[in-house]
């Protein structure tokens, strides 16, 4: 019996190719127009305040594309260690960096290296230096043990087909009563099985 949360026929390698191809038209092209919304539009439809996004690079704003506001469950502290899983762009990472300011630290992960180009040009650019972004899956996240005090994540899980290896990962990385801050897509039917190894229903 397939272990719950587990999608195991799909085609992994496919499945992740058409998901990097598809931000990174978001990162280069972020006006182009997509099924879902982006950029500072959807920064607003979320709940992001103006006052939040106040000296956040625009390039990271304007590839923004998520679900939700992680930010919504809770603040973070300054001198909070932060981990955004999928950050993309790097919107909320920035945000992250901003909130727990100078002597806190932000690392941003994500697998697609147009955005994390993207979100390190910036990064330099806003001459931002308590903020790093690192290549990597979900799935095998480049931060030691018991590292981070939040990890932060918007509309990335639900593109991973082995949902407790992530999970597993997220808790591996937070600190005893760290906190993890998740906004996401959830359904409330059975995923029919001949649906879940159709590449263009992840992706669209």
């Amino acid at each position: 019996m397939p272990e719950i949360g587990v999608v195991e026929d799909v085609d992994l390698a496919r499945l992740r190719t058409a998901v990097r191809n598809e931000y990174a038209v978001v990162a280069n092209q972020p006006g182009k127009g997509f099924h879902f919304h982006t950029g500072r539009p959807l920064a607003k439809l979320l709940g992001y305040s103006d006052e939040w996004l106040e000296g956040i690079p625009e390039s990271a704003v304007e590839s923004l594309a998520g679900t939700g506001n992680p930010f919504s469950l809770g603040e973070i502290r300054p001198g909070e260690r932060v981990v955004d899983i999928g950050c993309g762009a790097g919107m909320d990472s920035f945000l992250a960096a901003k909130f727990t300011g100078e002597s806190g630290s932000v690392v941003g992960v994500d697998m697609t290296p147009d955005m994390l180009g993207k979100a390190r040009a910036a990064a330099e650019a806003a001459n931002i230096g308590n903020i790093e972004f690192k290549e990597a899956l979900a799935e095998e996240l480049p931060v030691p043990d018991g590292w981070a005090d939040v990890v932060i994540s918007n509309g990335v899980v639900n593109l991973c087909p082995d949902k407790p290896r992530v999970f597993g990962e997220l808790l591996r990385i937070l600190k005893p009563g760290g906190r993890l801050q998740i906004a996401d897509i959830l359904v409330d039917k059975p995923v029919p099985e001949e649906a879940k190894t159709e590449i263009d229903l992840w992706t669209g």
